[in-house]
């Protein structure tokens, strides 16, 4: 998908996985997830305008981090 900023172009993402168009799935294999990997993938949520999203991380062991983000929370 191509990603915008105030109308001008800035780049490409290929996100890990869309589930209908409603969810953002990126997956890790780090062996902690930062809040890096949080910020990420909620500016993947507000440029792809899906509000929901799951970070999986395959670490050391396997964690869910679930993000939400509303649309309006960007106005």
């Amino acid at each position: 998908m191509q990603v915008f900023y105030k109308g001008h172009l800035v780049g490409d993402y290929v996100a890990d996985l869309i589930v209908e168009d409603k969810i953002i799935v990126e997956l890790k294999a780090v062996k902690l997830l930062g809040k890096t990997h949080e910020v990420q993938l909620v500016n993947y949520l507000k440029a792809a305008r899906i509000e929901v999203g799951l970070l999986l991380n395959f670490g050391s062991s396997v964690k869910v981090t679930r993000k939400a983000f509303t649309h309006s929370e960007s106005a």
